[in-house]
């Protein structure tokens, strides 16, 4: 993360925070024994993919397929249930988010084989909140806003975000909160804004690039809000405020 915003901006506590958490699906039939790895790599060996290379380099030998996207997810469809956070984290024995870190890749290693989750699980992508996410979220915080959905607001993507084409001159976007849904499906950008905050400054969230969640920073009825919501999930993360 960087002190720059080049890959989103996490605010402090002011006073009180939350991590509300991408989210991640599983199939009706759950998971499988096998990774997206080994079923990547049986592709490859029997010419359904062509393996990848850059350079002359074989990738299939240096990289692994985790299974994980980047940019805007949805629910993927029939057949797929949403895996909470805390399920997972109650059937593999692994916290939510080990402490002291923040919510991502390293999150959930007893779900993964050497590194990769098995199919039939769809885990969070990074550097975006989900659909469903972002539309809930932004009806609370319309609800928790001076002017509701007319509250003034602004969103600030990253340069990570719409492919570092300009570190000189930064995107922020100016509107009503209650627009803000329509941003996600902006044909510019693949992303939910990395920065997302009224002009009163009484809330913020800071989504960074790299993370699997997104960090809510507000008052404490707002924040109590998003941890009682049941379509969010969201936590406390005492050493991320």
């Amino acid at each position: 993360m960087s002190g720059y915003g080049s890959t989103g901006f996490l605010p402090p506590a002011m006073p009180d925070a939350a991590w509300v958490l991408n989210a991640m699906y599983e199939h009706e039939h759950g998971p499988t024994g096998t990774t997206y790895q080994e079923y990547r790599q049986a592709r490859v060996a029997d010419g359904s993919i062509e393996p990848i290379t850059v350079g002359g380099i074989d990738l299939e030998t240096t990289t692994v397929t985790t299974g994980g996207g980047l940019g805007r997810a949805g629910h993927p469809g029939p057949g797929w249930r949403r895996l909470r956070w805390a399920d997972l984290a109650e059937r593999t024995g692994d916290p939510v988010v080990p402490e002291g870190s923040l919510p991502g890749y390293q999150c959930f290693p007893s779900a993964k084989k050497d590194g990769s989750w098995p199919l039939g699980i769809i885990p969070p992508t990074e550097g975006s909140l989900d659909r469903e996410t972002w539309i809930r979220l932004i009806t609370l915080l319309a609800e928790h806003s001076p002017a509701g959905a007319d509250t003034p607001s602004l969103a600030y993507y990253s340069p990570a975000t719409l492919g570092f084409p300009d570190l000189e001159n930064l995107v922020v976007r100016a509107g009503r909160l209650g627009d803000a849904e329509c941003l996600y499906d902006d044909c510019e950008v693949d992303f939910s804004p990395s920065n997302l905050w009224p002009d009163d400054h009484s809330w913020c969230l800071g989504t960074d690039y790299d993370l699997w969640g997104t960090k809510v920073v507000g008052p404490p009825a707002l924040i109590e809000a998003l941890l009682d919501d049941p379509e969010l999930e969201a936590v406390r993360l005492p050493w991320a405020n």
